[in-house]
């Protein structure tokens, strides 16, 4: 099955929480922690590291807090979840290292990559501006079709 991490869930929640912010006033990690009920400490870090991959804007002082550092209509879902989990994987093999014993016999590798090319794509299709609407409609990804022929295995 493939899961969000909690903290790429927390990301998600907090980048909305920031996007639906009209006033473009900055909010704190307490703030946004305490309306989700999300830890504090795992939200700081997680807010940090959205600062260092730079979708967010640390505001220091008194009314200091976090922001978009963009728009959010320029910033997608795959974006908040790779600078949280890294690069989406759906294999052992995904990764750089290709560790994996049958890796030189395997036969569904290469129809899987493709199909983690689809997800990526998919999730690059969802801005955070259309998360953060308000609004009963869908999202505006269709179901991305998986023809028969990725899903057939071949020697």
């Amino acid at each position: 099955m493939l899961r969000l991490s909690k903290k790429a869930d927390y990301a998600l929640i907090a980048m909305k929480h920031l996007a639906q912010r009209q006033d473009a006033v900055s909010s704190s990690a307490r703030e946004i922690a305490g309306a989700y009920d999300i830890p504090i400490e795992l939200l700081a870090k997680i807010l940090q590291k959205l600062v260092r991959t730079g979708l967010l804007r640390s505001l220091q002082g008194t009314r200091g807090g976090y922001v978009l550092s963009k728009p959010s209509t320029t910033i997608t879902v795959g974006d908040i979840i790779q600078a949280i989990d890294g690069p989406f994987t759906v294999t052992a093999c995904s990764t750089e290292r290709n560790t994996c014993e049958q890796y030189g016999k395997c036969s569904i590798r290469d129809p899987l990559w493709r199909i983690k090319e689809r997800i990526v794509a998919a999730l690059a299709t969802v801005s955070l501006a259309e998360m953060a609407a308000e609004t009963d409609q869908p999202l505006s990804t269709a179901a991305v079709p998986v023809p028969a022929a990725l899903l057939r295995t071949h020697a």
